[in-house]
């Protein structure tokens, strides 16, 4: 099967950082632990874990920082829309503040190493804002100020922001951060691979073994360790049934530059969740813009969504330039809160970081210190937050209609498809083959790929994401690319091909 490379919309952070060649595994490897995915959970992990004398090893099936964390918005704070106020009613005041404490925790510590390592890149720090347009919304704002602030969080209510438009109210949060991912982590990435630690890229995890040691078991060879982190964005290792406790979410974003001044700050609506915020990056100043949300794989014309951005973004700020634009997609838990922490309630030795609803920079981050110390059996105050194996019954609800919702899209992906008719140059169709459910695409250079349309994780069938050229899972978030090779789980292998040619 041809292999198709080029990204069809590289993010910002893709376009303005260098590129990364660690080796693959050559041989069997032994270290203190293993990390299954080479994002910001990940890499925060294996740093922290070496800091304390481990040694560590990354396994990364492509390359590092150009999975789920290069396609970010790159916010670094506490303020994730309104949560404080849910948790505090939902569960009690000390969730909320074990919540907001482990993502400040997480911006003190990016500050850190920034400064220890002297990192190049962008951190700066800003106010963050939670608005709304709505007068029946001021309620909710507030609500959210006082449980915030009774969280020890830096909350005030304000009716005024830098935005060139005006809201009902807000929430801000000071001191909160902005920076570049990739030139972050990449930089962590080389403190990490020496002195008997490792970072192995082009290297997939196809296994593990959780004996005593446990095995990490790749398609090149066998990561022995004391210890396993499974932090590639959905556990692809799912022996705790993930898959039913995750909800895959598909948002956009750009990049522009204005006629003007670029707001200080950064934004996020309640209703809409259009996202904002500022950055400066090689001395370009520009707005990050994005929203459109959706539950993945059942987008519609994806492609309309780009142009509601852009419509939206015309409509409130003097656009000059779109410079990037690109997608990304992120699992939630029911109770909004990560899984972090053992993948099961016997398990000894396997962790699991997931489910960052969108906040992955604080989540990750936390995630990073939470394990660390759990590995390193000492006391963490903000664990039993984030236990994965907690058990909540006003999640029951949310989870029932969660899974009505994946039969739902299993038995229409079935009934539905297009006529096999030839396609235009650029687009993609599911349709009825002699064998079962077929995706064809019409590449651009003529080349005409058929490849089995039914998801290898559970069966379902895929649909065409025309914005990204891509095969989308609406059951459970599996991605594929337009050839048929996986992208994101919880599907292990690619699509198998039905027939390839001119």
């Amino acid at each position: 099967m041809a292999i198709i490379t080029e990204m069809v919309h590289p993010s910002l952070w893709l376009a303005t950082s260098d590129s990364t060649n660690y080796p693959s595994i050559t041989n069997d490897v032994t270290v203190d632990v293993a990390i299954v995915g080479g994002g910001i959970a990940g890499l925060t992990a294996a740093l922290l874990l070496k800091q304390m004398g481990k040694r560590v090893a990354v396994v990364e099936a492509d390359r590092i920082v150009e999975g789920v964390t290069a396609y970010t918005t790159a916010k670094l704070t506490s303020l994730h829309t309104l949560i404080y106020d849910k948790l505090t009613q939902r569960f009690d005041a000390q969730t909320a503040l074990a919540y907001g404490a482990a993502n400040q925790a997480a911006i003190e510590l990016v500050a850190q190493l920034v400064g220890s390592y002297r990192i190049n890149c962008d951190f700066n720090y800003a106010s963050a804002y939670t608005y709304t347009m709505r007068q029946d919304e001021v309620a909710q704002i507030e609500a959210e100020v006082r449980a915030a602030q009774s969280a020890g969080l830096p909350a005030q209510l304000v009716i005024e922001t830098p935005l060139p438009f005006e809201v009902a109210a807000a929430v801000r949060f000071d001191n909160q951060a902005w920076f570049h991912p990739r030139n972050y982590l990449l930089a962590l990435a080389s403190e990490i691979h020496s002195d008997g630690s490792y970072i192995f890229e082009k290297t997939l995890a196809k296994d593990i073994d959780s004996g005593e040691p446990c095995q990490v078991k790749t398609d090149r060879g066998t990561v022995t360790a004391t210890d396993v982190v499974i932090a590639s964005h959905f556990p692809f290792y799912d022996k705790a049934f993930y898959f039913a406790r995750l909800e895959p979410h598909f948002s956009y974003l750009m990049s522009i530059t204005l006629n003007g001044p670029v707001p200080e700050g950064m934004f996020i609506e309640t209703q809409s969740e259009h996202t904002l915020r500022r950055h400066v990056t090689n001395g370009q100043e520009m707005l990050l813009v994005g929203g459109q949300g959706h539950k993945t794989g059942q987008g519609g014309d994806t492609t309309e969504r780009y142009q509601r951005i852009e419509e939206w973004a015309r409509r409130h700020f003097p656009v000059k330039q779109i410079l990037h634009r690109w997608a990304t997609q992120d699992y939630t838990t029911p109770d909004e809160i990560p899984y972090i922490g053992r993948l099961t309630p016997t398990s000894r030795h396997l962790y699991v970081a997931t489910g960052f609803k969108g906040w992955g920079m604080t989540s990750g981050t936390a995630a990073g210190l939470i394990l660390a110390d759990l590995i390193a059996g000492r006391p963490n105050p903000w664990a039993s937050v984030f236990d994965p194996n907690r058990f909540d019954l006003d999640s029951v609800p949310k989870l029932t209609k969660q899974n009505l919702n994946v039969a739902n899209e299993f038995a229409k992906g079935y009934l539905l498809s297009d006529e096999d008719a030839a396609l235009p140059r650029g687009q993609g169709s599911v349709v009825d083959g002699p064998d079962g459910k077929e995706g064809h695409y019409h590449a651009e250079d003529g080349t005409y790929y058929r490849v089995s349309a039914v998801c290898p994780h559970m069966k379902c069938v895929l649909s065409w994401n025309p914005a990204e050229k891509t095969w989308d899972c609406g059951c459970h978030g599996s991605r594929f690319g337009a050839d048929g090779r996986v992208i994101h789980g919880p599907a292990l292998s690619d699509l198998e091909s039905v027939e390839n040619g001119d």
